[in-house]
């Protein structure tokens, strides 16, 4: 499994570009971020092209898509997403779906399901993988529509399409699932991408009540082929966290 570096977690107040140098510098191959509109975009490329280091992923310009009302905004923000992203290099984006509106939630999932389908066309056109993320809504995401995976792997099943999968955060479903080795491994085809963090807290994977070498190894055994983000917020120095976290979980 390869390890992938979320750069607004550890570099905060660091230029983009310098970030991902230094992520190749502590042997990352693999990036990622969220918000694209603040970038250089040539600049980023030119950077990930001088150093190696993959963006596996970003963020879409816009995540409300439980209401038919803003499925427009959501399709117009994927298609420039998918724009930045293909100057780019990158292949997947994450989308939250956004709040729970307090309609039925068979309305907002079909809503969802909607939004995915006419989406297709503009994935195909780009090559993107689009990822909707289910988050946790006890601690940090209240109010959120998408909290469980079960719903989330249904959706991915209903809209059927290889540009169409899930991004698992194995941080949010401890808190609202646990389960996770059954849940990741029965499911890997719907699964683009993976995201961990310890928990409770959001730091260190070593400092939470998981055992990632534990779940790593199975997802690894069970032949998954994709990478795993460390989400989190690091209470070490950051550039020793990563080098920890790459003596700890790198193959």
């Amino acid at each position: 499994m390869r390890l992938c570096v979320p750069i607004p977690c550890f570099f905060k107040n660091v230029d983009f570009c310098e970030a991902i140098k230094t992520v190749a510098s502590l042997g990352y191959d693999a990036a990622e971020t969220y918000h694209w509109k603040s970038l250089d975009l040539d600049k980023v490329k030119a950077t990930l092209d001088e150093t190696g280091v993959e963006l596996l992923s970003m963020c879409t310009s816009e995540f409300r898509m439980t209401t038919p009302e803003h499925r427009q905004l959501w399709l117009d923000g994927l298609k420039e997403s998918c724009i930045a992203a293909k100057k780019l290099g990158v292949k997947k984006l994450i989308t939250q779906v956004g709040q729970d509106t307090g309609a039925p939630r068979e309305e907002q999932r079909a809503s969802i399901v909607a939004a995915l389908n006419e989406a297709k066309p503009i994935l195909e056109e780009y090559g993107v993988t689009i990822m909707p993320e289910p988050l946790n809504t006890y601690v940090n995401h209240p109010g959120y529509y998408l909290w469980s995976s079960i719903e989330a792997f249904d959706i991915i099943r209903e809209v059927d399409h290889p540009n169409v999968k899930l991004i698992y955060d194995i941080y949010h479903q401890q808190i609202m699932e646990g389960n996770i080795i059954p849940s990741v491994t029965k499911n890997l085809d719907l699964i683009a991408h993976l995201h961990s963090a310890g928990h409770p807290g959001r730091h260190e994977l070593q400092y939470g009540e998981n055992d990632y070498k534990v779940i790593f190894d199975a997802i690894d055994k069970a032949g998954y082929t994709g990478a795993c983000g460390l989400e989190y917020g690091p209470l070490m120095d950051p550039i020793e966290s990563l080098k920890i976290a790459k003596e700890i979980y790198g193959k």
